[in-house]
């Protein structure tokens, strides 16, 4: 999930979402003890470039997330050549991916825009500290507490779902041709109209919605929700099913065991958390 007040530097209560908050403190442990070296971040927001999936070809990545007069900043060095690789991986399998770049003509001296469906996660799984005062600026080397190097992409909604298939078996295989430890992450909330006085009101397929998710995770299938309604997709809200679409690929490469520590909709939007290690591990 990447509802951003779960994250303890802005938020006592998690908005409600305690629940939610404990799950990825442990999901945070358990990222720990991989030792990941790179991890790599499918998200809804941000920079999207339709009918691809983007790839941020900075050198690092920075933002801030306010929250009730709350600030938690973030500065993460990005991985280049995992970047690249992934980049090459996809479009051998005629994947469209567009690598982008922000501000500066050098990649290397760029730093991209740093988003909450980006930040959240990052925040639980390997950069939980706030780095007040660090904001954009471009640091020639990483600081020793910078945490695992970072490869940001955001999925067009309008691509071929099997395409985001193809992208998640690029990313195992480039994992592979790196050879370091690599995590992934599905950035991903759910439906959006549990309730009627949220932003995009009341639908009762909301619920219908989460639970055919749940029902999908907890029985290690996400690709099966490749054929989900667009209609239905619409009257739940939700923003999770590309990123998701992308570990099914995954999976189709490094078969994975799930573990679904929660799920919960305490305000008006549903959020879920699992873990995924290879089979056997």
């Amino acid at each position: 999930p990447h509802g951003f007040p779960i994250i303890p530097d802005i938020s006592q209560d998690a908005d409600g979402a305690l629940r939610t908050r404990d799950a990825m403190l442990e999901l945070g442990r358990r990222f720990d003890a991989a030792n990941v070296d790179v991890v790599v971040v499918a998200g809804p927001h941000g920079v999207r470039v339709n009918d691809f999936i983007m790839l941020a070809d900075c050198g690092r990545a920075a933002g801030a997330l306010t929250w009730e007069g709350r600030t938690v900043e973030m500065n993460v060095p990005l991985d280049m050549p995992l970047t690249r690789q992934i980049a090459q991986s996809a479009r051998d399998r005629q994947v469209p991916v567009a690598l982008a770049g922000y501000a500066a003509s050098n990649p290397e001296s760029s730093v991209y825009p740093l988003d909450w469906g980006i930040m959240t996660p990052l925040w639980f799984c390997g950069h939980a500290h706030n780095q007040a005062g660090h904001g954009y600026v471009l640091a020639d080397k990483p600081a020793a507490d910078a945490g695992p190097t970072t490869v940001i992409a955001q999925p067009s909604r309008t691509l071929p779902r099997e395409q985001l298939l193809g992208f998640g078996r690029a990313v195992a295989e480039a994992a592979a041709i790196d050879g370091r430890r690599v995590a992934f992450i599905a950035s991903c909330d759910w439906a959006h109209r549990h309730a009627e006085n949220g932003p995009y009101g009341f639908h009762p397929d909301a619920k219908r919605m989460d639970d055919e998710v749940v029902a999908a995770i907890q029985d290690n299938q996400p690709a099966r929700l490749i054929a989900l309604d667009d209609d239905y997709i619409s009257n739940a809200a939700i923003d999770g099913l590309w990123q998701l679409l992308i570990l099914a690929g995954v999976q189709e490469v490094v078969p994975l065991a799930v573990d679904l520590l929660s799920y919960e909709a305490p305000s008006y939007y549903g959020m879920l958390v699992a873990t995924y290690a290879p089979q056997g591990a």
